[in-house]
């Protein structure tokens, strides 16, 4: 390993004329006339397609085309094609197009590679269509759009719902793939690629800076963009978030090559210490040694797009997540400071107090959309406040994994574009590259990638005492689970009242006059009823047999939010993000306790109730005859219990020598209700004649349970 020398030095590059169009901005939807926009949207699309198409002029010859830059991805000709069957499959999905144009290639181009892992291989061989084959495909593709522009009727706003959308989704989904497809070109074989003028590098560069943390003052953020927004957005941009933010101080400059270069020859990559245990399994398969960009050729060089220079070490160093978090743990111990990578909120906040706003068509002056050339630049080119680089020349890492923001939807043409990412394992990067364009160089995108991927992106450290809490990205989808999540916090169905909050109602209504300290929900499922008892309790104890379903109430209850994924039809499912505060129960949270636990065994904590409420409860217990004879004495003197039940007694619940009801007694119909007052009547009294509530449970779209469910409303005797 040898360390670059302080001395100022230039890359010499060949120089043209030539030059690619000006990447021309995202879009504002809502103004102008339709005349206006309609030329706007056709000039964006043509300036997006045919940057595109020349990008792939980078590739030496048609054997570029077929070699995979590498193994985790398709190879380049899939992306050719991809981001034109895209337009045509979504156009038609949108019923704005009668037929596809070639079905062969929009079927094969449809889906591309999200590997689950770096030893995720993928060795499928497809029949590939040549290179003139999808060329003149995407001329009609072209020509397609174009007159579908020229004629579907337009009115302003451009929004969601809009026959509008699918076009500038399609815009905007090939600007991602000018990326990503720069990406792969970059990872391809030199022998695979040739320069071009059009596609030159920065030129710029010279000593790196030393780098130095700077204050960012404590302060609130509230991002998420609201569903009315002028400018195109994906979906997991709408919705709303807030967080206090606590003082950190963020490094003034991004990560250079220089000051990585100090990691790498400390023998940053053989120290296990400093990497996370996936982040040691990739470094261990990959037998990496230094970024992957780098190559050592008698000093170290940098590989461009289309050729290797000179190490420029005061250009950002462009890593994958792994060596970031491996970089931040390093310095932390040879510091002895607090450093890690800063959460999406604290980049949010560093752009506030940068002055990075989104008030014009770009956040900064930067090093965005291809203005400067193809390339990253020198980290003291563009300054922002007391930093340089809050946005543009490298994406930079965070440690958030993309989560949903409250109020998620997900856009009916485009179901999958974000929630197979919230998985926990796809980081969030923010700022943009040098190639960012259109929706990515805005300060609102949401881009994650898994933390093993490769993009052109580098990374700004933080020193801060706080946690980097993990947002919750997870959504349900255990079938039973969620369908019991939209039972209790889900819409109404069919004009029937929600069950959980019935109960809750009918039972406190049964205790006017009485007190109401502590109240026990057996059987709680999922809390709502729970959570509804707490408007007027000062303690309520939510048990159930079910762990899971008390995971559901646990997470309501900490975070004020659950997330699921109905079943909607076969494979196909609608995502659902539900709140206490939309329920009106927000601050109930802390006098709720979710407790795992058997009905018809419970610990002796749980007594001194003046309410227990059992819905739906004794005909799924398997003794019920244990429970009931035993309950008095887990209530006070003058309480009440609340049983709820269907009557459906099933062998596979409850044995049938333990049913209270729905047999022959000595010749005779024996009902639950009989049961009850049997088991009953020794400790409680009756209230009132029992009452049907009636309740909807959604299997799937087209499928419901409506049942009725008997309530009986019972008094303690006093001892």
């Amino acid at each position: 390993m040898h360390s670059s020398t302080k001395e100022e030095a230039k890359i010499q590059l060949s120089e043209s004329s030539e030059s690619l169009p000006k990447l021309l901005r995202t879009p504002k939807l809502d103004e102008g006339s339709p005349a206006e926009k309609r030329a706007e949207i056709a000039a964006y699309f043509t300036n997006t397609f045919d940057v595109y198409t020349r990008l792939f002029r980078c590739l030496a010859d048609d054997a570029g085309y077929f070699q995979k830059s590498i193994p985790l991805r398709h190879p380049l000709i899939f992306y050719l094609g991809h981001t034109a069957t895209f337009f045509i499959n979504k156009l038609v999905l949108a019923k704005l197009l009668p037929e596809r144009i070639d079905p062969r290639m929009e079927s094969v181009f449809a889906v591309g590679v999200d590997e689950m892992s770096w030893d995720d291989l993928n060795d499928d061989h497809y029949d590939w269509p040549s290179v003139e084959e999808v060329m003149d495909y995407r001329a009609k593709v072209r020509s397609t759009v174009l007159a579908l522009i020229d004629s579907l009727p337009l009115n302003l706003p451009i929004n969601w719902e809009s026959s509008w959308w699918p076009i500038v989704m399609g815009v905007e989904h090939e600007r991602i793939h000018l990326e990503t497809s720069s990406v792969l070109i970059r990872q391809h074989e030199l022998a695979r690629v040739q320069a071009q003028p059009e596609w030159a590098p920065v030129q710029e560069t010279g000593e790196a800076p030393d780098n130095t943390l700077i204050t960012v003052p404590a302060g609130n953020i509230r991002i998420g963009k609201p569903y009315d927004d002028s400018r195109y957005g994906w979906d997991n941009e709408y919705g709303q978030h807030q967080a206090d933010i606590d003082e950190f101080k963020a490094s003034q400059y991004l990560v250079s090559n220089q000051e990585f270069l100090e990691f790498v020859e400390a023998g940053g990559y053989q120290q296990d210490q400093h990497w996370s245990e996936e982040g040691l399994s990739w470094r261990q398969f990959t037998k990496a040694q230094h970024p992957t960009f780098w190559c050592w050729r008698n000093g170290w060089h940098l590989r461009l797009m289309t050729q290797e220079v000179e190490m420029p070490w005061d250009w950002p160093v462009e890593v994958n997540y792994h060596e970031a978090k491996a970089f931040c743990e390093w310095k932390r111990e040879k510091t002895g400071q607090p450093i890690r990578l800063p959460t999406e909120d604290e980049w949010h906040r560093l752009c506030e107090v940068a002055g990075v706003s989104e008030v014009g068509e770009e956040p900064a002056d930067s090093n965005l959309h291809l203005d400067h050339g193809a390339s990253s630049c020198p980290v003291t080119r563009f300054r922002h406040g007391e930093w340089f680089d809050v946005v543009g020349n490298v994406w930079q890492w965070t440690e958030t994994p993309t989560y949903p923001f409250d109020d998620f939807k997900v856009h009916p043409l485009y179901d999958d574009f974000t929630t197979p990412t919230f998985d926990g394992q796809h980081n969030l990067i923010k700022g943009g590259s040098w190639i960012s364009c259109g929706n990515e160089a805005r300060l609102s995108a949401r881009y994650a990638f898994r933390r093993h991927f490769f993009q052109h992106a580098g990374f700004r450290y933080i020193a801060s005492g706080a946690e980097a809490v993990q947002p919750n990205a997870y959504y349900e989808s255990d079938r039973l689970l969620t369908e019991y999540a939209e039972f209790h916090f889900g819409d109404r169905w069919y004009g029937v009242e929600n069950f959980p909050k019935a109960m809750a109602d009918l039972a406190l209504e049964a205790m006017s006059g009485k007190p109401k300290t502590k109240a026990l929900d057996l059987g709680c499922a999922c809390g709502r009823s729970s959570f509804e008892l707490a408007n007027v309790f000062d303690t309520v104890e939510g048990v159930d047999f079910s762990a899971n379903f008390i995971r559901i109430g646990v997470e309501m209850a900490e975070q004020g939010s659950v997330r699921y994924a109905l079943a909607e039809e076969g494979e196909l499912v609608s995502y659902h993000t539900r709140t206490l505060k939309e329920l009106g129960l927000d601050d109930r949270a802390s006098r709720v306790s979710f407790y795992q636990g058997d009905a018809c065994n419970l610990k002796p904590q749980f007594t001194g109730y003046d309410l227990v409420l059992a819905a739906n409860l004794i005909d799924r217990l398997y003794k019920p005859r244990r429970f009931l004879d035993n309950i008095h004495e887990r209530i006070n003197d003058g309480g009440l219990l609340v049983i709820a039940s269907p009557y459906t007694w099933l062998e596979e619940h409850t044995p049938k020598e333990e049913w209270i009801g729905g047999y022959k007694k000595d010749g005779e119909n024996h009902t639950t209700l009989d049961g009850l007052k049997e088991h009953l009547g020794k400790h409680f009294r009756m209230i009132g004649e029992p009452r049907k509530v009636p309740f909807v449970i959604r299997e799937t779209q087209h499928k419901f349970q409506h049942t009725l469910s008997e309530v009986t409303i019972w008094e303690r005797l006093a001892r």
